[in-house]
């Protein structure tokens, strides 16, 4: 399988996702971006079309935590800070947007450390 090949699927996996989900004031979606170097999350209203709350392994104080952005433990801190923003902005609950990727690995590990800080999907 060549790369064009993956890329064209991993993009059909994407958009039938993102088909399906879609975030209201009450449920905002949580949208998670993972490149090989970094992972990013974010909350987003998409009836307003705005960001309410997002998070990153590339902020100052979670690079400092861990050895490198693209590692489980880079998700796990990532899920928790945006759990806390979350928490701080009233919204407790979300529809989870895995962005296309298998709900494994640094996925999954955002996704339980977020729960665990009390988000609910």
């Amino acid at each position: 399988m060549n790369d064009s090949t993956k890329r064209r699927r991993f993009v059909r996996r994407k958009a039938r996702v993102r088909k399906k989900i879609s975030g209201i004031a009450g449920r905002p979606r949580l949208n998670v971006f993972r490149s090989n170097a970094h992972i990013y999350a974010q909350i987003i209203d998409d009836v307003e079309g705005r960001t309410l709350v997002s998070a990153s392994s590339r902020e100052k104080f979670i690079q400092d935590a861990v050895s490198t952005g693209g590692s489980k433990e880079a998700a796990k801190a990532v899920g928790k800070t945006l759990a806390e923003r979350a928490k701080a902005a009233n919204v407790t609950a979300v529809v989870f947007d895995r962005g296309g990727r298998l709900f494994h690995g640094r996925v999954k590990a955002l996704a339980d450390a977020s729960r665990e800080e009390g988000l609910k999907f």
